[in-house]
């Protein structure tokens, strides 16, 4: 669920393949897959060589073991489950060399996104605009981190791609927490917000598990 750099590093330093959330290029997706919304992001440069980033979105149901992790913050924290949206996935290409390989190495790695709809407390409105206008007065310099970090902060028709709060502002989302924000694109945010009150509410089909692989990547 958590965007920390852990996974890029991971791939960055050691050239292996690694996984999170999709299987990387292992399964085949589900029966009735569709494509996702995807968005390619230009090559960066980075230590030893370069990384492009493709983002894929859905919402889809979670698959169970994003279920099971669900089951198991919401416990932690004290609050009932009450439903996991798959948000998105975002897929990192690196190619370059190795300081212990001195040849062309190519490596990959895939990162689920999803959202644990606890029953969480909410903000008072005042807390809600608090929380919102610190977003609103730090977010060009986040999208600029991000962008130094993962590849260009999508952009269309001249205009910057909203930023989605993970767990969102209502239910004590952090602000500027790197880990707490993505991109997304303007249709799919839409879609965001009108379906997180539903996974909260525990309605379908948030409350259920969904395919392992729910989407094709084309």
């Amino acid at each position: 669920m958590k965007l920390a750099g852990a996974v890029v590093l991971l791939m960055v330093l050691t050239g292996s393949e690694t996984t999170q959330g999709t299987g990387g290029s292992g399964p085949s997706p589900s029966p009735g897959a569709r494509p996702a919304v995807k968005k390619e992001l230009p090559w960066l440069n980075v230590p030893g060589g370069r990384m492009k980033t493709t983002l894929f979105y859905g919402p889809w149901q979670c698959r169970r073991e994003f279920m099971n992790g669900c089951q198991q913050e919401c416990a932690s924290e004290g609050y009932k489950l009450m439903g996991c949206m798959w948000l998105a996935d975002f897929k990192f290409d690196w190619e370059g060399s190795l300081v212990v390989l001195p040849a062309p190495v190519k490596a990959g790695s895939r990162y689920g996104i999803y959202h644990c709809c606890c029953k969480f407390p909410t903000r008072t409105k005042a807390e809600n605009e608090a929380a919102r206008n610190e977003w609103r007065n730090g977010m060009r310099a986040f999208r600029n981190a991000w962008t130094e970090k993962f590849g260009e902060w999508p952009v269309e028709s001249g205009k910057a791609w909203p930023g989605h709060h993970i767990r969102d502002l209502w239910h004590w989302g952090a602000p500027l927490d790197g880990n707490n924000i993505i991109p997304a694109e303007p249709t799919v945010h839409d879609v965001f917000n009108r379906e997180y009150p539903k996974c909260y509410d525990g309605q379908a089909p948030w409350n259920s598990v969904g395919p392992n692989l729910p989407y094709t990547d084309n």
